[in-house]
């Protein structure tokens, strides 16, 4: 049973940075692709980024690329999100998620593709 626990969510002025960390702890972490997504209060859970079991390959939605930057430390179990010139848009709860697969694909995008999910870590963006 993989167990996901996100951490570094904040209040955060317009033009800031954060730092999210996810950390995974009974599975094999080393083997599965992970992803980030992000749900406002009112709309449908999002897809923020993804990244493949080596870290080698990454893919952002539209909405953060050039913003976000997605990454892993497989020696750590750790998986991190690191948010620049953050926007009253990004306000959200952000969660970790794990894929079924080690790779990145097409439906990335799909939270249907991942198999295990963290409790979430709020993000606040103020104007």
């Amino acid at each position: 049973q993989v167990q996901l626990v996100e951490s570094g969510g904040g209040l955060v002025q317009a033009g800031d940075s954060l730092r999210l960390s996810c950390a995974a702890s009974g599975g094999s972490f080393r083997s599965n692709a992970m992803g980030w997504f992000r749900q406002a209060p009112g709309q449908e859970r999002e897809f923020v980024a993804a990244i493949n079991w080596s870290g080698a390959n990454t893919y952002y939605a539209d909405s953060v690329k050039g913003r976000f930057t997605i990454s892993r430390d497989n020696a750590k179990n750790t998986m991190s999100l690191q948010m620049n010139t953050l926007k009253p848009a990004d306000t959200a709860v952000y969660y970790c998620a794990m894929k079924h697969t080690r790779y990145l694909s097409s439906r990335d995008y799909d939270d249907k593709e991942y198999d295990y999910w963290g409790q979430g870590t709020q993000v606040t963006v103020s104007s």
